[in-house]
């Protein structure tokens, strides 16, 4: 047999989702014929064939996730395997084949017969202080109805999970049915957002730019781009990466801007090079070809990482103010809220204008909050104004 391992898909990727399977058992495949379709957390990618022949075993179906460098196809005759360099044989998780090691279940040394009673003793649940205990009967009945314990609400004295809190807690799944797992950009959002949670101090300012002298109309997310340069001009230390093994931060001159476009997918964050240099016209159409890139899972996957600062449009659906979650090595994002109406003082003259709420989460391990609020009342400033 040939084995075809899951090929390094770049940009570090470790693992991809198979999405859908172009080849069966027993078709004969040519060299460079797309073999499946898998996605990862940016992309959904197609896997030619690195040779002619015909299919003796799929490794995985549709949904699945498998690891680069994990058995992926598995081709008739002895072609060399497309492997990676140094790779020993592949792990056959479909049962026993030649060369594998079978278990008999033969007993190794005498077995003695004891009459002592041993009292279970309770183990801790997890290592997050939560001071949940269970026995190991329980724990048994819990892996047995594929019950996470982390999950469960204990009934016992002193913080002890009995097997009616599992028996409960299984009733309940069992009612609102299988677990959903995370899959290509969700699944990439999850690991990010853990990311950003370990390794950011984030704290957020916020106030509202009064739109008063907006009296022709105006495109609003252009305006917040144009706002966002004025605020990295007067306070350039947002628009930076700070690497925390070095304990030190590179200020950049380019404003490059991750704009974040949610999706039925999950959340992506394309980027405009250069916003600072760009036109409005330039700035509205690279917004479109962006948000039309990602929302048909074809954008490129040098548009997806690279961006120095960002920002979140996510009044569009409601809301206010919002504690936006910044994205190592980034050090700031900036979020705009829904516009509303309100009575606000105007030279001196109390008016109904329209305001829109702003939200500056910045990393507070290399940002001031000065710097912070000088760049977030920079934005303000050039909102406010007419044109």
């Amino acid at each position: 047999m040939s084995i075809f391992k899951l090929p390094d898909l770049g940009e570090g990727l470790q693992e991809a989702d198979i999405r859908e399977w172009h080849v069966k058992v027993g078709d004969r495949v040519a060299i460079d014929q797309p073999l499946v379709a898998v996605e990862t957390a940016k992309a959904v990618v197609e896997v030619p064939s690195p040779q002619a022949g015909v299919i003796a075993r799929l490794h995985g179906a549709a949904g699945d996730t498998i690891e680069v460098g994990k058995p992926l196809v598995e081709f008739e005759g002895n072609a060399a395997a497309a492997a990676a360099p140094g790779d020993g044989p592949a792990a056959d998780h479909g049962g026993a084949r030649s060369g594998a090691i079978t278990d008999t279940g033969t007993v190794v040394g005498a077995m003695r017969a004891g009459s002592d009673v041993v009292a279970e003793k309770a183990t801790q649940v997890g290592g997050n202080g939560t001071g949940l205990k269970v026995i190991p009967a329980v724990r048994a009945l819990a892996h047995r109805l594929n019950v996470d314990l982390s999950i469960v609400t204990p009934s016992g004295p002193d913080g002890m999970i009995t097997a009616a809190d599992v028996q409960r807690v299984h009733r309940v799944l069992t009612d609102v049915g299988p677990l959903e797992k995370l899959k290509g950009p969700r699944k990439a959002m999850s690991r990010a957002m853990s990311q950003a949670r370990d390794e950011v101090m984030p704290t957020t300012v916020t106030d509202d730019a009064v739109l008063h002298a907006w009296t022709t109309p105006q495109d609003l997310t252009v305006r917040l781009i144009r706002a966002l340069v004025a605020g990295v001009q007067a306070q350039p230390a947002l628009n930076a990466w700070y690497e925390a093994s070095e304990m030190g931060r590179r200020v950049l001159d380019k404003i490059h801007l991750g704009v974040a476009v949610d999706t039925p997918d999950g959340l992506f964050v394309a980027v405009l090079q250069d916003v600072a240099s760009r036109s409005a016209e330039s700035l509205r159409s690279g917004l479109q070809n962006m948000k039309d890139a990602v929302r048909s899972r074809n954008v490129p996957a040098e548009e997806l990482r690279g961006y120095t600062i960002t920002l979140s449009n996510f009044g569009r659906f409601g809301g206010k103010y919002a504690t936006p979650v910044i994205l190592p090595p980034t050090v700031a994002i900036v979020a705009a809220g829904a516009i509303r109406d309100a009575v606000v003082p105007v030279d001196g003259q109390i008016v109904i204008a329209r305001v829109l709420p702003l939200s500056v989460t910045f990393d507070h391990r290399c940002v001031t909050g000065g710097e912070a609020t000088q760049f977030l009342a920079a934005m303000v400033a050039d909102l406010q104004r007419a044109t």
